[in-house]
């Protein structure tokens, strides 16, 4: 019992700081994209500019009256990679081991992360390599979530797992915050600086992953639980990941000499066909495309129409993230003791637009700014964060499976993978759409909130049934 407390511990600080350094890696781009295209004008005069120029301090080739739709091309790069890579990594999540998976994969983003920012040192000014680093980024970082939310689901049981879930979930919200922080240090001075520190600090909580993280606790070594031990905490048969097979104790006891068949990984069809996948994959797409519109949008937001500077409008721009981190455990909390996921997430979305709607084109001063953003980030992350891990944890371990542990990371790729989907169309939507006006992006975000709502409204009588089932 002491060391299955010790490594639960142990996967839980581990995933939360691996997941918060993924995080850290995405978000600079968001914070220089202001510096990437500045207002040129309020610098004063430059005695290197003689072209009289109102772009010479911007950087090529974000310096046309395209940005915009550069910027968004950037941003789509890296999430349609994301997304696409996404349904391939949960396949190889369940077949190759954990550990090296995650690791290996967070090792390489920190490579890409790091590369994208040395085009300021080597002074590269061509779209594609900007491009090319942000699809590579996005390819490999598809290792990290279906890795981390196997790990955490084949230590922790189903009982507390919304609340246990919506806390370690702030890994996302606390590496944008930081994310944001190490970028805004060095975005008006260098900002190459600002891709290069985060993707050495992904590499190197990548490192220790590897020689520290314990995937499932039949991996433990000092625990040694292997399929067919006596130890009750295995065979626990209404746990999921930490069951096995479908065998019952007594069947185990009488035959330890013939450990239980390892179950086969299951197929992507197969996966699909677990009730509520299917629906929460398309509620997620519209929730995770209004969320990752704020992720990658907000500070440039928060300059254009607050007229902030870019170091403060990307520390503003934080807020978004600790409301989203309060959502998540609120949403988390709320469905363990309702028992109702789905109900809880729809309740959310629905309160959610109207509070999108009244942050449209206003120009309040910051400490309005910042509670409007603290309540928008808690409504709009709550059921992003439930659906990405309390939820697909739910599905991944449904009773159908019978006791099948390795259908957890393919039911989480898909989840997720759809959902990223919505990330990738919601930047690059509000990047055709903002030339026209910021109020009518908000418009967008509002109509997939609705939208997400309606589509999870289905399963209202499956996940609140699934949760009212779960043992403690």
């Amino acid at each position: 019992m002491f060391f299955s407390m010790k490594y639960r511990g142990l996967t839980l600080v581990l995933t939360f700081l691996c997941y918060t350094s993924y995080h850290l890696s995405r978000k600079p781009i968001s914070i220089v994209k202001s510096q990437l295209h500045p207002n040129c004008s309020a610098l004063g005069p430059n005695p290197h500019n003689d072209s009289n120029s109102s772009t010479w301090c911007s950087w090529a080739p974000f310096d046309g009256d395209n940005y915009k739709e550069l910027f968004g091309a950037l941003d789509n790069a890296f999430l349609v990679a994301y997304a696409i890579g996404m349904f391939i990594s949960g396949i190889f999540g369940e077949r190759l081991p954990l550990r090296y998976y995650l690791s290996g994969g967070m090792v390489l983003s920190g490579l890409f992360t790091a590369l994208f920012g040395l085009g300021y040192f080597w002074d590269i000014h061509v779209l594609w390599y900007f491009i090319v680093m942000q699809v590579c980024n996005g390819l490999v970082q598809t290792t990290g979530w279906p890795s981390v939310v196997a790990c955490v689901g084949n230590w922790f049981g189903k009982g507390k797992r919304g609340l246990i879930m919506g806390i370690w979930n702030s890994h996302t919200s606390v590496g944008n915050i930081l994310g944001s922080l190490i970028a805004g240090a060095w975005v008006s001075s260098a900002w190459g600086l600002s891709f290069v520190v985060p993707g050495i600090i992904i590499a190197v909580m990548g490192i220790i992953c590897f020689f520290f993280l314990v995937e499932c606790e039949w991996c433990d070594p000092e625990h040694s639980v292997t399929p067919g031990s006596k130890d009750p905490e295995a065979v626990t048969s209404n746990e999921g990941p930490l069951s096995l097979s479908g065998q019952s104790s007594m069947d185990r006891s009488d035959s330890p000499k013939e450990p239980a068949e390892e179950p086969e990984a299951i197929s992507f069809l197969g996966a699909l066909r677990i009730p509520g996948v299917v629906e929460f994959s398309l509620c997620l797409l519209f929730a995770k495309l209004v969320s990752y519109t704020f992720l990658y949008w907000l500070p440039l937001y928060i300059v254009n129409v607050a007229h902030f500077g870019a170091k403060e409008a990307g520390d503003l721009s934080t807020l978004f993230d600790v409301g989203g981190i309060l959502g998540g455990i609120f949403a988390g909390l709320i469905s363990d003791y309702t028992g109702g996921r789905a109900t809880t997430c729809c309740v959310m979305l629905v309160v959610a637009a109207p509070v999108v709607s009244c942050h449209e084109g206003k120009k309040e001063k910051k400490n309005s700014h910042g509670a409007m953003l603290i309540v928008c980030g808690a409504l709009v992350n709550g059921p992003y964060a439930l659906i990405t891990t309390a939820v697909s944890a739910d599905l991944g371990t449904h009773e159908s499976l019978k006791g099948n542990a390795k259908a957890l990371s393919t039911v989480t790729a898909i989840i997720d993978g759809t959902g990223s989907i919505g990330a990738a169309l919601g930047p690059l939507l509000a990047g055709l759409i903002s030339p026209t006006g910021w109020n009518n992006v908000f418009y967008m975000l509002i109509a997939a909130d609705v939208l997400a709502c309606l589509v999870a409204c289905p399963c209202l009588w499956l996940t609140d049934e699934m949760s009212a089932q779960m043992p403690d």
